[in-house]
């Protein structure tokens, strides 16, 4: 059995970073946008991941170029099939309105896009779509409580969480609380990263004080025992993205990535790609990583279904595919490349 034909839920990926270099190449020539190449063949070595550094860089050149509501629908409807043709039936994407809204685009432009590509990805490719927005820690709480306004108003088209992305050692979750308390009571999820740049202290203070939903990361988690049990025993859905870690160097090989150790202490973890474009990856070759690592397809849609930020008739629908799919043992599954 093919690896890419087994069905997969994927719960972190960055819509901006999933945008590969045809594309960005074609919005930055309609908007304008003075990218730092030539035509696509010199962005796409651009795109070549180099250091984590390069990668911040190269997200600061780039992303820019996505600036109008077609961009935004654009990129949803485009990744929606680039998951689909790796098998995926449900995916939560996230992105960045307020770096959109810095590049000249209204909110309402941005959340609208978005939106409605993700509709648009279902009714083209029926992969179930949902997003979350994220908040930049360096830009500060009264961006944070913006970002949380909108992604209230927006949460009958699609929009399920808040989430809080950026530099994690300099800027812990605390001084975000009043956003995310802001967002819990409207109903969305608290899905901030944590526990990837900085240590299980930052997977804490997401699960203390941002009342976590899941944790994009955590596998610094595993630096802490007491902190392992209660995420097994609060069924914390971890979203691991195995290739995003090395590329990183947050982890630096794949024989000590801490994947196996969350699994030993019974914490779920589901699967993703992070920013597939900039970081040379896909979800097969995630989960492929993820399966020499120990966590078997089965197991990464389990916890998928668990961790999903998505209605009931939704998460029903998921549970018929984990329960109807002839799941097969990681031995005689097989990658695309």
């Amino acid at each position: 059995m093919q690896l890419s034909s087994v069905p997969k839920i994927e719960l972190h990926v960055h819509l901006e970073a999933t945008v590969r270099p045809t594309d960005l190449f074609e919005m930055a020539s309609r908007n304008g946008y003075a990218l730092p190449a030539n035509n696509e063949q010199e962005l796409a070595e651009l795109y070549r991941f180099r250091d984590f550094e390069h990668f911040l860089e190269l997200w600061m050149m780039t992303t820019p170029a996505i600036q109008s509501y077609r961009d935004f629908r654009q990129v949803v409807v485009a990744y929606a099939e680039e998951a689909a043709s790796h098998g995926a039936v449900y995916v939560e994407g996230i992105f960045t309105p307020i770096e959109r809204i810095s590049g000249g685009a209204s909110w309402d432009e941005v959340f609208s896009g978005f939106c409605d590509g993700a509709y648009q990805a279902r009714e083209l490719f029926g992969v179930e779509v949902r997003l979350t927005t994220d908040i930049p820690r360096i830009l500060g709480l009264e961006a944070a409580l913006e970002t949380a306004r909108y992604a209230i108003t927006y949460r009958d088209r699609g929009v399920v969480g808040l989430g809080l992305g950026g530099p994690e050692a300099s800027f812990p979750p605390e001084p975000f609380e009043k956003a995310f308390r802001l967002a819990k009571d409207a109903g969305l999820g608290s899905v901030p990263h944590a526990g990837e740049a900085a240590g299980s202290e930052s997977v804490r203070g997401a699960l203390d004080v941002l009342q976590a939903d899941r944790i994009r990361h955590g596998i610094r988690a595993v630096e802490d025992t007491g902190l392992l049990r209660e995420l097994a025993a609060r069924s914390i859905v971890c979203d691991v993205c195995p290739v995003s870690n090395l590329r990183t160097r947050v982890v630096k090989s794949v024989e000590v990535h801490p994947l196996p150790r969350l699994l030993e202490a019974g914490v779920l973890c589901s699967i993703s790609t992070d920013d597939p474009a900039m970081f040379d990856t896909d979800l097969t070759r995630d989960y492929e990583v993820a399966a020499e690592l120990g966590c078997s397809p089965e197991q990464a849609f389990r916890a998928g279904v668990v961790g999903a930020l998505c209605d009931d008739k939704t998460r029903s629908r998921l549970q018929t595919i984990r329960d109807s799919f002839p799941w097969a043992d990681g031995a005689t599954l097989h990658g695309t490349a």
